[in-house]
């Protein structure tokens, strides 16, 4: 991909046709409902607490503060930004704020309301932000366009650190060298294709490959020592008494995940909305067939972490296994979205079971899914975190990056008030913000261009 290519436009706006308005505003109203009525919820920290609310043991006033104190920062420092800069709409922004909202809710018909308030919010307010903050003499969401090429490139490299960190050094090594040869590769034959697409696909293939083969490996070695005896399961197993419990209340409410995932997969397909920082980015530069395979590879990641919570709690994911994201993008209309969205999720649901019995079988590519995980943020904090500095760079020079830099750090040293991963872009906004006062006080004159 040639380096053009990695920076968005100037001016990504955020003007929805009314299809797309009121896309969002239901959906954000359905699941503020789904919140309320604590069967699914978008953060995965929060999804644990959810027992307890379930069963009477914590109130939803508390269950409330567990989910904004979770959540705020990632609204506000990630989601909003990264929506802002981009053009497209992201879960953080729309899922966190109606995972609280729901929750808040005293009633059940008062979360739809408050959920489809926030969706109007988003798709009415956030143009108007938008364009006040692009006639700003100091135009700082442009200057975080910066961020898509840091994002794009080193994110690649998740597969990577996952390898290293699961099998060694050297299965890490030979993964990096791959990696980087295809992405050469990728950029001298097929210069319009995304130059991390064919790398990402080897390097979790190669992860999945490595995880397959280790535990078949045990299994072997653990039958020829145990002279092929069976597990046994006791039937008495508390754990396997909730997880039945959990799987079953949630085929009770099937139908309504069933237009749960309509909803999302729809929005997905109107291209308006990407699942992740990297996909939304993509999505915007109108590359969607390699946002959807980005995406995809992150469900790997996530379905051991969303089956296993979601079978421990009896709350779902609002996104579900994300599977909706890829498919969305790829699909050509919306009504074949609704269709193919609502079938995926009724997949999911039915299958929880079974997904948890077998994720126990595999315990290797259980342990892959966590190390992705782990890569995936690794990757992206430093990404984000350099991407804000370009974009200090861009709009301040060496005092954006000393303002940029600098908030950056008094929130490490306060012990991250703000979650890391988006205390870099609330420090460009507020940078941004910091810098117009210093041009209006006649402190500080514009980088030009």
């Amino acid at each position: 991909m040639s380096p053009v290519n990695t920076t968005l436009a100037a001016g990504a706006n955020l003007d929805f046709s009314l299809a797309q308005q009121l896309t969002v505003i239901a959906l954000c109203a359905l699941t503020a409902f789904i919140s309320h009525m604590a069967l699914a919820v978008f953060n995965d920290g929060v999804r644990p607490f959810m027992l307890d609310f379930i069963q009477g043991r914590s109130t939803r006033s508390a269950t409330t503060a567990v989910s904004f104190g979770l959540s705020a920062g990632f609204i506000f420092g990630l989601g909003a930004p990264m929506a802002l800069s981009t053009g497209v709409l992201n879960p953080w922004l729309l899922f966190l704020p109606t995972d609280i909202l729901g929750l808040l809710a005293p009633k059940k018909w008062i979360a739809p309301i408050l959920g489809g308030a926030w969706g109007a919010v988003v798709v009415f307010g956030l143009n108007g932000a938008n364009n006040v903050a692009h006639d700003l003499p100091v135009d700082f969401l442009t200057a975080m366009q910066q961020m898509s090429t840091p994002i794009l490139f080193l994110f690649t490299l998740f597969p990577v650190l996952a390898i290293t960190k699961q099998f060694g050094r050297v299965w890490g090594g030979v993964a990096g060298v791959l990696e980087l040869a295809l992405v050469v590769m990728t950029m001298k034959i097929w210069p319009n294709m995304f130059a991390g697409a064919l790398a990402m696909a080897v390097g979790v293939l190669m992860l999945i490959g490595l995880a397959i083969a280790k535990d078949v490996r045990e299994r072997k070695a653990a039958r020829a020592e145990g002279g092929g005896v069976e597990e046994v399961v006791l039937a008495d197993d508390p754990m396997a008494s909730l997880f039945s419990s959990s799987a079953a209340r949630l085929r009770t409410f099937l139908p309504l995940f069933m237009v749960l995932g309509a909803g999302v997969c729809v929005l997905a397909q109107m291209h308006i909305f990407g699942g992740g920082e990297a996909t939304s980015f993509l999505i915007a530069k109108g590359h969607y067939s390699e946002a959807a395979q980005v995406d995809f590879y992150r469900v790997f990641g996530f379905i051991p972490l969303i089956a296993t919570t979601a079978l421990a709690s009896g709350a779902y994911g609002i996104a579900g296994f994300t599977l909706v994201y890829p498919i969305g993008y790829l699909l050509p209309n919306p009504f074949l979205a609704a269709i193919v969205g609502a079938a995926v999720f009724a997949v999911e649901v039915l299958a929880l079971s079974y997904i948890g019995r077998f994720l126990g079988k595999l315990p290797s590519v259980r342990d892959s899914s966590e190390h992705l995980r782990s890569a995936i943020t690794d990757t992206l904090q430093l990404a984000i975190l350099f991407g804000s500095l370009m974009a200090a760079n861009a709009m301040g020079a060496g005092l954006g990056i000393l303002v940029v830099g600098g908030l950056y750090l008094l929130n490490e040293a306060m012990g991250r008030p703000v979650v890391r991963m988006a205390a870099a872009p609330a420090a460009v906004i507020v940078g941004g913000i910091l810098l117009n006062l210093l041009y209006w006080l006649d402190l500080f004159t514009p980088i030009k261009g």
